[in-house]
């Protein structure tokens, strides 16, 4: 067991900061701006236009071992020591996998932690006045939750196009939503307005130092939970977990590796390890939008960029096939942001790893069941088992009823069937026939092929996939 010395004192050094700049919480459009289109168009001096004081780029602060077993002091009777339990893929993966389940956070995700912590460490004063954040996602729901447990009243600024469940999740809190501004850029400058209008106290999601520090919990937590670890992955977006998880264990085991991962259409961390210093990155929509973050924070840069040990980019159906995997194998409903660890494993990535112990960070599971849906279907796609096809049979009586049966007589799954006459470029005879079906796995979408190819001239299949490195569940 890892013996902890608790530190219930804080220093509060970043308090007297006067100048901050504008990185905001759980926010992809903190520091950057963006055109209504979502382009990124970069920082510009408007990001100093309203200050945060716990975030500044010419003064960033280091977040110590001592604040983050602070946090954990504090914040234990109000957040769940989720289960780190082993994963049914290890055998799959030929890896050692434990997977820290903080999507079972009251709200959710791993936020949790950070935003009660920054909640309790409010003076009196601050505290009367309340708190706000700007957010459209796990950060306005932790606060929200954490205001409502401390009696601490709480505004969210949200931008129009914040999901309704969320929204209505906000308001059951009793939090003050504000909807305005047609994106978070907007919606963050609005919440930095009203904060120094009324006193308002604002916590950014990722790079104020107790958040970070309580992001940190999460990394005692599985060092007392696991023994021998030899790596933990970490999803990575503004930097704060990866901060703060990095801190905790290269104090207490200098020796476990620490993995962060990116999806390849937000690798803002990846940036700043190139250029040594954060920098606007262009980002694009992606399953793992939790991380969409085109600035990693100054003060989770500080922290974290002499305790990484590698960066992972990871391609998005590979996010796709990990939350399919999550759903099949581990009954656990995780966002692409809590897959991403799973997805780099899948994809090949951390194969240094095999037969050695790694932990995964499951960190957030509020995905809407809409998005769910489309996950699934993208992830069966990438695995091999949802496939799309066009072949051209004849168009006489039982032309079409023929393909069917062929196609049922080895166990495949019929999903849709088009067909399309006045395009057929053969003969007026033909008819072509477009199908979605199911299959079992990858191996099965082949022997389809096959016998799609010996018995017609003509068929074409969409986007089916390379044989992909972990095969599917009916494999075994």
């Amino acid at each position: 067991m890892v013996q902890l010395k608790l530190n219930e004192e804080v220093s509060n050094k970043w308090d007297d900061m006067k100048e901050g700049f504008c990185c905001d919480a759980d926010n992809p459009n903190a520091c950057c701006h963006k055109d209504y289109n979502g382009s990124i168009r970069g920082a510009t001096s408007d990001c100093r236009v309203v200050d945060d004081p716990s975030c500044n780029p010419d003064r960033p602060l280091k977040v110590t071992f001592e604040e983050i077993t602070s946090a954990a002091y504090k914040i234990k009777s109000g957040i769940i020591n989720t289960p780190c339990s082993k994963s049914h893929m290890s055998s799959l993966t030929g890896m050692d996998i434990y997977l820290k389940k903080d999507f079972l956070q009251n709200t959710g995700s791993f936020k949790d932690r950070g935003a009660r912590y920054a909640m309790l460490t409010l003076t009196p004063e601050r505290r009367q006045k309340g708190v706000i954040a700007a957010s459209l996602g796990n950060h306005a729901q932790a606060v929200c939750y954490h205001g409502h447990q401390l009696g601490i009243p709480v505004t969210v600024v949200m931008p129009i196009i914040a999901p309704i469940m969320k929204i209505q999740k906000c308001k059951e809190y009793n939090a003050t939503v504000v909807m305005e501004g047609k994106d978070m850029a907007e919606a963050r400058k609005i919440a930095m307005k009203m904060a120094k209008d009324k006193g308002f106290t604002y916590i950014n999601g990722y790079d104020h130092p107790q958040i970070i520090a309580g992001q940190g919990t999460i990394a005692l937590e599985i060092m007392e939970q696991v023994d021998n670890i030899d790596a933990i992955v970490v999803p990575t977006g503004g930097g704060g977990l990866l901060a703060g998880v990095a801190v905790a264990v290269k104090t207490l085991h200098p020796n476990i590796k620490i993995i962060g991962v990116e999806s390849e259409r937000c690798a803002s961390f990846s940036q700043a390890m190139e250029q040594e210093k954060p920098v606007p990155t262009a980002i694009e929509g992606t399953l793992a939008d939790g991380l969409a973050v085109p600035m990693v924070g100054y003060n989770a840069w500080e922290t974290a960029k002499s305790l990484i040990d590698k960066m992972v980019v990871v391609k998005e159906e590979w996010i796709a096939v990990a939350i399919l995997r999550m759903v099949e194998l581990e009954k656990c409903v995780v966002e692409g942001a809590g897959a991403v660890g799973l997805a780099a494993i899948l994809a090949g990535q951390l194969d240094e790893f095999k037969g050695k112990r790694i932990v995964l960070i499951l960190s957030g599971g509020n995905i809407d069941t809409t998005i769910l849906g489309r996950c699934l279907e993208r992830g069966l796609a990438a695995d091999g088992r949802l496939v799309k096809f066009k072949v051209t049979v004849s168009d006489r009586p039982g032309g079409i009823l023929e393909l069917c049966k062929l196609i049922g007589s080895i166990g495949v799954s019929i999903k849709d069937v088009i067909h399309e006459r006045a395009w057929v470029t053969s003969d007026v005879f033909s008819v072509e026939v477009k199908v979605v079906a199911e299959t079992r796995d990858y191996s099965h979408s082949m022997e389809l092929r096959d016998l799609l190819n010996s018995r017609y001239k003509k068929v074409k299949f969409e986007n089916l996939p390379e044989n992909l490195a972990v095969s599917s569940t009916s494999e075994h």
